[in-house]
């Protein structure tokens, strides 16, 4: 089995303000990189084979953050990249809902497109790390897709907000990936009560 432990980046003043980052490349903020140290010393304890990012700052950095317990090369992959949202990057929520309630905005990428990227991303990643276990970190968008794609219940969960720093954990058995869990929060400070 194959096991990919998707790591939504830590946030970014564009997330704090509520801006559509899409691939404006945003680097973290403090609180951004608090998280990947939590995600890091949560993720230290299991053996891992490969870590995977994009070339975006935000994942690139959290990748590295988390990548300081487990000393592993880096392997960028920009089939993970963030969908690009066209003329909605850098809008705020209550602007883009105003301009673009659809949230169609000219220039953005296809869906289709953005699927057809990660799905060739996911079969690389079976092909280069056969039952082994990989962490990749990715963005909201790309962890949305994936869910929807392979969420073991078949539902597709549209409504919901995946928190910076959460976790995703899809595994490739008997010819198909699953989601097994998904937005996983246990380990952030901000969710510990």
């Amino acid at each position: 089995m194959t096991h990919v432990c998707i790591v939504r980046h830590g946030q970014t003043e564009w997330n704090l303000l509520g801006k559509l980052q899409g691939q404006t490349d945003i680097p973290l903020n403090e609180t951004g990189r608090k998280q990947a140290e939590e995600c890091r010393e949560f993720l230290k304890g299991s053996d891992w084979d490969a870590v995977v990012t994009t070339s975006l700052k935000r994942a690139r950095e959290t990748a590295e953050i988390i990548n300081e317990a487990m000393n592993l090369p880096i392997i960028e992959m920009n089939d993970f990249k963030e969908r690009y949202f066209g003329d909605g990057e850098g809008m705020t929520r209550e602007i883009r809902a105003k301009k673009y309630p659809d949230f169609i905005f000219p220039g953005m990428e296809p869906e289709e497109e953005l699927e057809q990227r990660i799905e060739a991303g996911l079969h690389e990643v079976m092909n280069r790390f056969p039952d082994k276990k990989v962490l990749l970190v990715s963005h909201g968008a790309v962890i949305h897709s994936i869910i929807n794609k392979y969420h073991n219940k078949g539902e597709k969960l549209k409504q919901f907000k995946l928190f910076n720093g959460c976790l995703t954990n899809l595994h490739f058995q008997e010819k198909a990936w699953n989601v097994h869990d998904y937005n996983v929060t246990d380990h952030l400070i901000e969710f510990k009560k």
